[in-house]
């Protein structure tokens, strides 16, 4: 006979063959669960519809059973970019099977600080990510202040106790560069994020030691804000140049698909009279005209890792910084070989005299 109401831990312990301790234990995350009997009772969990009542936890443990994310960006920009959603999924991925829940605040850059306070006053999350590292962050101080456990996403500039994921982007910027330059360009330009930002700092210094190792000037540089709009900006600014350069890296996929378009206005063939590289490999940018050649990352497993950690952190458990894979450039044909360079104007020959010609 089918209980009436709402699933609990008792109908989940008795679908699972445990005890009410041990489905507590899993469905919190604690350790001292085999992996098997983990998953047997996720697995009755899920096929019952237990949820969890995270009022009664949190009034129980003295916790939210939540995480926090506060994203200092134009709520427009999270649409368009697809970092954030595929991030949030990964993070989403792991608390679900955790009954943990996330706390999502977009908020305008002036008033970040005060969207973790709020968030530490009201108890509302037992630990935050802290994505978009700032060259000189004062977040990491304020976290510190407040009490609040945190996964970095990059290694901060600063010292600090925080966990973070390993996450280096020079490598996928000097893979890019050194394509071109084997390719045969030496005008390569970079449309970079902005400056304050570690990631567009990083990506920027990357693509300069690049060019100097390769023995070329990196003179080509305009930085915009990670934008679709801002994209195409800067790549009318480069492209209006006596000069213009013959290839662009991109400091990511969203800015690099805008400069597709805008070469296409202006009558500049891509990959024939300019080559263009993005960086993310989103979804999308196999499927644009013609496939983006970018750096592959995977901020989805990304999420994952930074969850599980955070959990394991918030739960006094020993954390190290998480390694991740290195990022792969994705060759496709946005990519060529550059036009031949115009041939120099001959030197004419003064017309001979008439006394020479008789």
């Amino acid at each position: 006979m089918t209980r009436p109401g709402r699933p609990t831990i008792r109908d989940v312990a008795r679908a699972a063959g445990v005890s009410k301790g041990l489905v507590s234990f899993a469905l919190n995350g604690r350790p001292g669960v085999a992996d098997e009997t983990r998953e047997r009772i996720l697995t009755a969990a899920r096929a019952l519809g237990w949820e969890p009542s995270h009022r009664a936890r949190a009034l129980s443990a003295s916790r939210a059973f939540a995480v926090g994310l506060v994203i200092a960006r134009p709520p427009e920009l999270l649409g368009a970019d697809p970092f954030f959603p595929a991030f949030i999924a990964g993070v989403e991925r792991t608390l679900s099977d955790r009954g943990q829940a996330l706390v999502l605040q977009v908020v305008p850059e002036s008033t970040e600080e005060a969207g973790y306070r709020k968030l530490a006053a009201d108890g509302r999350v037992d630990g935050v990510f802290l994505l978009d590292l700032r060259v000189d962050d004062p977040r990491l101080a304020l976290l510190e202040q407040l009490g609040l456990p945190a996964v970095t996403i990059a290694r901060p500039m600063a010292p600090t106790r925080w966990p973070a994921l390993l996450i280096d982007d020079r490598p996928g910027i000097a893979a890019a560069v050194a394509h071109l330059v084997e390719l045969g360009h030496r005008r390569i330009g970079h449309v970079a994020g902005p400056d304050h930002f570690l990631h567009g700092r990083v990506r920027r210094l990357a693509w300069e030691r690049a060019l100097a190792d390769a023995g070329l000037p990196a003179d080509l540089c305009v930085a915009s804000d990670f934008s679709a709009a801002g994209g195409a900006q800067a790549t009318r600014v480069l492209l209006d140049r006596a000069e213009r350069p013959t290839a662009i890296v991109y400091a990511n996929d969203l800015m690099a698909i805008a400069g597709l378009a805008v070469a296409r206005e202006l009558g500049v063939d891509v990959p024939g009279q300019l080559s263009v590289t993005g960086f993310d490999d989103a979804e999308l940018a196999g499927y644009v005209s013609p496939p983006l050649t970018t750096v592959r990352t995977d901020p989805f497993e990304w999420g994952r890792a930074a969850a599980h950690v955070l959990l394991e952190l918030i739960d006094g458990e020993p954390v190290a910084d998480v390694p991740t894979p290195p990022a792969q450039l994705v060759l496709r044909a946005s990519t060529a070989p550059p036009p031949p360079a115009p041939p120099a104007e001959r030197r004419r020959s003064p017309a001979p005299s008439r006394s020479e010609q008789t």
